[in-house]
């Protein structure tokens, strides 16, 4: 589908100061040439404040896909959805007190690299394995593509140069200032993103005669957060058992993620950053989802027309959104997918010249690794370029699964962050046998989703047992693996793991300010918690 024609002269000059916007940024962030060096390249010196790093947490999560999708399942399930967005609030508290201080201490530029800090090579080599393959074959080329769709729906420009105007700034961006121009134009796109969100919820409200209209029309169930225990998506055990994992995988260990707190100038700052990112994913329900329920109820009421749930969104914009307004909609989805990529584009090639590149050639100097970085963004540019059209001949349902594999690899990587640092005895053995039983059975459930070969007979719950639920069973059998043959064989060296585990973490600052600061952090944390709770019992049904 392409655009109907609406957006507008108005329209264009949004989306034209968007652009000089955020390559203004990038030019401003990164003139003082901090990024001639590795730690300035990667990490953006390691002195990001906390209001940069919550801000760049924020808007590395969301992308157009991500908007689509949440407003497409608000007007398939209604509001349950958001329960992923919910629960990231407590886990980021989990990233900011429990995680960050042995990250940063450690003085790591990759999670990879924690992982042979804590265990060994063969850890590290896995996972920096897994996350290059599946950002390249995922997350690059699905947002690539977004890009594209993004102006071809809204603003009737071909697919593929729009696809080549997103990859082409945001890779020019990210391959000349580094980190430090990802998070300073993070900052700004989370500005665009959430307007947009909000003038679409506010008009669209406004189309259905308010809340109190928009609940009656949609009712209670669609309202309700709490789902029952057999619902195919969204079951409640699964949300309280199997979605922390993912969300502790997510949030806790993967590198565009926790790249963003690894480039903070201090424990206190990243930890800040990430209390603020947990406000700010209280947001998603409000402003991403609502929209979805919104245009269910246009549905029903014969005012909007979908042929398929994911054109909630795109429908509410090309319909409801006067012109300036598009615009800055428009701006806010190109917002969203460029900051997922430049995020994705830096992490990956943090990885490819930390845990690959710098492994082989460990005499290469800074700039040498430098210029390894910006050409690991060119050469990622062009394959995920490359993957897009292989999209079109796999089947919908085979690229959902493909990108489950991310689900299904979540448990034991999981595992072996969590218990690695909670119990100074698991070891290196423990370790890849967490890897090798949960990723064998993650990949052999996949397997028999994709090809139908299992019956239920045969395979029974293994097959048909929702994912979330899947997950929590998944990551209780890999802590098993790991407890079991971690004591079966022989410990690890407690100077191996010094600083690295609770039992062997150096202690904490006593100054007044340190405390003071902690002190503050806390309550902020404790107010992001009964935020959450309020949301819950809100919305209980």
């Amino acid at each position: 589908m392409v655009g109907s024609g609406n957006f507008n002269g108005l329209d264009w000059l949004v989306v034209g100061l968007y652009f000089v916007v955020i390559l203004g940024i990038a030019w401003w962030s990164s003139r003082d040439g901090r990024n001639a060096s590795t730690s300035g390249f990667f990490l953006g010196g390691r002195d990001a404040s906390w209001w940069v790093i919550g801000a760049s947490l924020f808007a590395s999560n969301i992308g157009s896909e991500h908007l689509i999708g949440l407003a497409g399942s608000g007007a398939a399930d209604g509001i349950a959805v958001a329960q992923f967005e919910i629960l990231a609030g407590m886990i980021l508290l989990l990233l900011g007190w429990f995680f960050v201080p042995f990250y940063l201490r450690s003085g790591v530029f990759t999670m990879p690299e924690f992982l042979e800090r804590r265990y060994s090579s063969g850890p590290r080599t896995y996972l920096a394995t897994v996350s290059i393959v599946s950002y390249v074959l995922t997350k690059i080329s699905v947002t690539i593509a977004a890009g594209g769709i993004v102006f071809e729906v809204l603003m009737g420009v071909d697919f593929w140069l729009g696809a080549f105007i997103v990859v082409a700034v945001t890779g020019m961006y990210t391959l000349w200032g580094g980190m430090r121009a990802v998070l300073y134009t993070d900052l700004v796109q989370t500005v665009f993103l959430i307007a947009g969100a909000i003038a679409v919820t506010f008009i669209g409200l406004q189309a259905v005669g308010g809340w109190q209209a928009l609940q009656t029309a949609a009712g209670a169930e669609r309202f309700d957060l709490w789902q029952p225990m057999d619902h195919p998506d969204y079951p409640w055990t699964g949300i309280l058992l199997g979605a922390p994992i993912l969300g502790i995988w997510y949030w806790c260990t993967d590198q565009v993620i926790v790249q963003r707190v690894l480039a903070a100038r201090g424990i206190a700052e990243a930890r800040r950053g990430t209390i603020f990112a947990g406000f700010l994913k209280q947001l998603p329900l409000l402003i991403f989802v609502v929209p979805g329920v919104i245009a269910y109820v246009l549905v029903q009421r014969g005012e909007l027309v979908l042929n398929r749930p994911d054109e909630a969104l795109p429908a509410l914009i090309d319909s409801l959104l006067p012109a300036g307004l598009r615009g800055l909609v428009a701006a806010g989805m190109l917002a969203a997918l460029m900051s997922s990529l430049s995020s994705v584009f830096n992490a990956c090639s943090t990885l490819i010249t930390v845990d690959i590149f710098g492994r082989i050639r460990k005499e290469a100097t800074e700039q040498t690794k430098v210029l390894v970085g910006r050409l690991s963004i060119v050469a990622l540019t062009g394959l995920g370029v490359l993957w897009i059209p292989f999209m079109d001949l796999i089947s919908g349902k085979l690229f959902v699964y493909i990108q489950s594999v991310q689900a299904y690899i979540a448990p034991p990587v999981a595992a072996i962050f969590v218990l690695g640092i909670l119990w100074q005895r698991m070891n290196t053995q423990g370790a890849i046998a967490a890897l090798w039983v949960g990723g064998t059975l993650g990949l052999l459930r996949l397997t028999l989703e994709i090809s139908n070969i299992g019956s239920a007979e045969l395979f029974g719950l293994f097959i048909e047992m929702n994912f979330l639920h899947f997950a929590a069973v998944l990551f209780a059998v890999s802590c098993t693996a790991m407890v079991v043959v971690s004591l079966l064989t022989q410990a690890p060296d407690t100077v191996h793991t010094r600083s690295l585990t609770l039992q062997t973490k150096d202690a904490a600052p006593t100054d007044a300010a340190s405390r003071k600061l902690r002190q503050q952090d806390l309550w902020w944390s404790l107010g992001l918690l009964a935020l959450i709770a309020w949301v819950w019992w809100t919305f209980k049904g």
